[in-house]
This record gives structure tokens, C-alpha cells and sequence, in this order.
């Protein structure tokens, strides 16, 4: 279930030798300047220069054995294995310590083994995730291309023949041992959680199985959080992969994803999360018939539970323990809200090109339905996969003809639909320019058996035009020529809710959201004010 799972029975085994090591590695002697120690349960990494050498420790817990020096060498080089494909400018190689003939201990080299290390190069802290949403947040650019990165990561996964259902009922089973070896330290919730998480997960066994004959189950990471991405030369490059068991290691890779969107959810970033989810599918699959979000959050709410187990079993020992606690239960709640019903919603954003459809679109996504909130279906993005071409590339008149026209529109309503059936809410982001096209939107809706919304996006053509000339890279290839064009157009009879978007994005978000019941979406996140693209 994770690096960070239960740690009764540890034993240790060859503690003399290993300290031997330990000594001899923390002084830097052999491959000179002094080094920085970290520890871990189960390993201890010396920072040295522009390296990072890590030895496995000698221990024995009841889930991964370490005690020899063999089993600590094979564990090391499946490290290696799994991540230097994935992260080829963190890791190196894997090197022997030796014992020379003179007695000193020594990296690499002719000599008696005494222990196996793990060579990284080192990366500054401050690269990792979990330093970036702590210090700065993470803006829209970044969470983009975390989402991307990661379907990129989920592609390149070997896939495994193995029952999707099967291996989350076998978590299930090991929360609910872990929980009731915990007695008071987790209340009543507890086994709610346990009898409405193997409720959900009956109802969903079909999809379950079907993920699994449809190749999603891969060795995945395992283990994708926050602290276990890091940015290098821009890019988002997940490292640290699970390997000391290959089961806990293979999963859908949706739920290897809903450790990530949970970790990001929890600290108070649902928008970011959205983004990323987005990101996710727009770059692994255009169709998104076999996307598994009705198994989002039965997923989200596993990974939430699993993290309050390891806080309360951190919270026995550790000297935070009163504060830890707080944080297990916070976990908990988190786990069952994502087990409650979401109303489903298809919100339909229509207005013409520099009134703001797709900068409204994702930042309100984040707060309307299941988290982490709606799927944003973009016509600008389908138009070009329609004519199998890049999002980013430029269109000619042959891209607009009315034919092209109607078959992006069907393609952004038959994904609607596709979303809807799963129980996910969707944003269908088009100009919508005529009552025909709004009408349709809006039967999408009644055939779900969901609520909709219809909002009309309206600004002064000055204002358009200013926005469309200040434009950077975007899929929508609108430009002055086609401002002015719209600017005597007539969209007729308008039902939806007219919002003027020549003021703020924070005013515009605001009239927004007074369109859509109360119940309709969440306040998780205060927005910034900025300005409508």
C-alpha cells in the first residue's frame, strides 16, 4: 500500500558490520568532503558533493526483509531497475563497499563485500513538489505538466495480468486488520469507513475487472506523492518507485494517479489537482470511454485512509504524536467524504472568442462535483485531434468549415456523455453560438439524468481584442480577424445565464458560482483576482 506501511516485528541483522559502514560513509573517507545523513525506516542516504549514496538498512519488518546482504543488494539494484529509465539523471549505478586486502573499507574495487550502495546525483531539495507547493504553490504551467509527465510515466509501465478487483479488496482487508489493531487510537469512523468502502467496491467490481482485461493494471510507482516527484530541467520526473514488493507495486494506474491527487486535495489544492487530472487524460487518452472516473473515488478514498494508518502508527512513537493524530483524522474524514455521493453536473460555457470561456472553465473546475471537481472537454483541443493534430498547432481556413465544425461538436458531446455515464461532472467549453448548439448541450444533460447549467460569457469587443493580442500558446486559434467578425454576430434567444466578463476573474467567478446551487460545489480554495483571458 505504500513505503510507509505498518513496522511491528523489525528485526535487525548484521548491525556490527553495517555500522562499520555507516561509520566509513558518514565520514566521506574515500571519496573525500564531508557528508549530510538522512534516515529512513528502511534505508540511510549520505549527501556528498554532487552525490547521493544510499545503503539499504539491516532490518527485518514483516513486510520487507532486509537482513542480508544479498537480499539488501537485490532490493538495490530493482531500485535502480525501476527508476533509472524514468529518472536517468538521478540515478547512477549500484556499487559495492569492499573490505581491501589492507583492512579499510572502500567504494568500488577489488576486495570482500561487506554492503551495497545506491549512487544518485543529487537534486536541491527545493525541486521536490512538496517543497514547491509549500513555498510557492503550484501554478497552472507547472500542474499541467505534472499531469502529462505522469500519463507519459503510466505509457511507458509494463502491463501485468493480474485482477484489478482482486488487489483492492486485498487493501481493504489489511486497512481493516490495521484498524482494528488500533483500537481507541481511531474512533467509530473507522469501520464505517471499512463497511462503506467494501460496499463501494462490490458495486464496482465489473469496472474493476474490466480495467483489468483493458491493460490499466501496470507496475506503476507505487508510491506517487508529492515528495516523490521532483522537477528537473522543467519537467516533472517521478523517482523513488516502490520496489520492495512487486504486488503492492502493480496497481490501476488511476489509483496510482489518486495518490497524488489526494496528496494535492489534502493540503488545500484542488485546483492544481483538477488540472492535473485533466492534463492526465488529455495526454493518455483523447477517448476517455475507458477513463475509470467512476472508480475515483472509491480510489481517492483509499489512499486518504491508508494515510491515516501510517500516521497513527508514526503517532505511537513519534514525539508529535498529539499533533499527527489531528492530522490521521483529518485523513479519515477526507476518506469518507470522498465515499459520499457527488451531484453530477454538466456546466456548458458558451460566448465568443476573448470573453474568458476557457480561463473560467479551469478555475472553476475544481469546485463542481466529484473531486477533484469536473472534467474541462475544450472544442478548440477536439478540433485538433479531430484533424490529428498538435493542441498547440495553428489551423487554416480548412480546419473551420462548417463540416469540421459539426464533428467537433459531436465529439465534445459524445465525451460529455461518456463522463456523465461515469459519474463525473464535465464543463463543455464551446462558443455554443447558436440556440441549435446550446439546446443540444442541454439535452446531453437531460438524457444523463444530471443537472445542468448553461452560461452565456459576454465582453465589450475592445476588451476581446485586447485579450486575444496578449494570448500566449493555447489550442484556441482565434485571432482579431475573427473578433471582429463575431462582433456583429447574433447568438439569438439566450435561456443561459448572461455573465459580463469585462471585470475581474475573481468578480466573474463570483457571479459564476451564484448560478449554480449551493450544493452544487465546494469552497475548499479562495481565489486570487486576476484578470479574464
Amino acid at each position: 500500500m505504500g513505503k510507509n506501511r505498518q513496522k511491528s516485528h523489525v528485526k535487525t541483522s548484521g548491525s556490527a558490520a553495517q555500522a562499520e559502514v555507516i561509520r566509513f560513509l558518514e565520514s566521506g573517507a574515500g571519496f573525500g568532503g564531508s557528508t549530510q545523513r538522512i534516515d529512513t525506516h528502511g534505508a540511510i542516504i549520505f549527501l556528498t558533493g554532487d552525490r547521493a549514496l544510499k545503503i539499504k538498512r539491516a532490518v527485518k519488518y514483516d513486510y520487507m526483509d532486509l537482513s542480508t546482504v544479498a537480499k539488501r543488494h537485490t532490493l538495490l539494484d530493482r531500485e535502480l531497475e525501476l527508476n533509472k529509465s524514468t529518472a536517468p539523471s538521478i540515478y547512477r549505478s549500484v556499487m559495492p563497499i569492499v573490505r581491501r586486502k589492507d583492512g579499510t573499507l572502500a567504494l568500488d574495487g577489488p576486495g570482500d563485500v561487506l554492503e551495497w550502495v545506491l549512487v544518485m546525483n543529487c537534486f536541491p531539495a527545493k525541486a521536490e513538489l512538496a517543497h514547491i507547493a509549500d513555498d510557492c504553490g503550484i501554478d497552472d504551467a507547472l500542474a499541467l505538466k505534472i499531469g502529462a509527465s505522469i500519463a507519459r510515466y503510466h505509457t511507458a509501465s509494463p502491463v501485468r495480468n493480474l485482477d484489478g478487483a482482486a488487489l483492492i479488496e486485498e487493501i481493504i482487508d489489511e486497512l481493516e486488520r490495521v484498524f482494528r489493531s488500533m483500537g481507541e487510537a481511531i474512533n467509530v469512523e473507522a469501520s464505517d469507513f471499512i463497511a462503506r468502502s467494501r460496499k463501494v467496491w462490490s458495486d464496482l467490481s465489473v469496472i474493476l475487472h474490466q480495467r483489468s482485461r483493458n491493460g490499466h493494471i501496470r507496475r506503476c510507482h507505487g508510491d506517487l506523492h508529492l515528495r516523490n516527484i521532483v522537477v528537473i530541467g522543467g519537467v516533472p520526473t517521478p523517482f523513488d518507485a516502490l520496489e520492495f514488493d512487486e504486488r503492492l507495486g502493480t496497481c490501476d494506474t488511476l489509483y496510482d494517479l489518486a495518490f497524488l491527487l489526494m496528496d494535492l486535495d489534502h493540503r488545500g489544492m484542488g485546483h492544481p489537482a483538477n488540472l492535473v487530472l485533466n492534463a492526465y487524460f488529455s495526454e493518455a487518452c483523447s477517448d476517455l470511454t475507458d477513463a475509470g472516473l467512476s472508480l475515483l473515488p472509491l480510489y481517492l478514498s483509499i489512499r486518504a485512509a491508508i494515510r491515516t494508518m501510517v500516521d497513527v502508527q508514526t503517532a505511537a512513537v513519534a514525539a508529535d504524536g498529539i499533533e499527527m493524530m489531528g492530522e490521521a483524522r483529518a485523513y479519515l474524514m477526507q476518506a469518507m467524504d470522498y465515499l459520499d455521493p457527488k451531484p453530477t453536473v454538466l456546466l456548458a460555457i458558451g460566448g465568443y472568442s476573448g470573453t474568458g470561456k476557457s480561463t473560467v472553465a479551469r478555475a472553476i473546475a475544481h469546485k463542481i462535483g466529484a473531486a477533484p471537481g469536473a472534467m474541462h472537454i475544450r472544442s478548440d483541443v477536439a478540433r485538433k485531434t479531430l484533424l490529428h493534430h498538435d493542441p498547440l498547432t495553428h489551423l487554416g481556413a480548412e480546419g473551420y468549415t462548417p463540416e469540421v465544425t459539426a464533428r467537433t461538436y459531436d465529439a465534445i458531446r459524445h465525451q460529455a456523455r461518456i463522463v456523465l455515464e461515469q459519474g463525473h461532472s464535465v464543463i463543455l467549453d464551446a462558443v455554443h453560438g447558436n440556440a441549435d448548439a446550446r439546446r443540444a448541450a442541454e439535452d446531453i444533460a437531460t438524457d444523463a439524468g444530471c443537472d445542468f447549467v448553461g452560461i452565456w460569457l459576454e465582453s465589450k469587443t475592445a476588451t476581446r481584442l485586447a485579450r486575444i493580442s496578449t494570448r500566449g500558446p493555447d489550442a484556441s486559434d482565434a485571432d482579431s480577424t475573427v473578433v471582429i467578425r463575431q462582433a456583429g454576430a447574433d447568438p439569438g434567444a439566450m435561456q443561459w445565464h448572461r455573465i459580463d466578463t469585462d471585470r475581474s476573474l475573481e468578480e466573474a467567478l463570483s457571479a459564476v458560482s451564484m448560478t449554480l446551487n449551493p450544493h452544487k460545489i465546494t469552497d475548499k480554495q479562495t481565489l486570487g483576482e486576476s484578470d479574464v483571458g
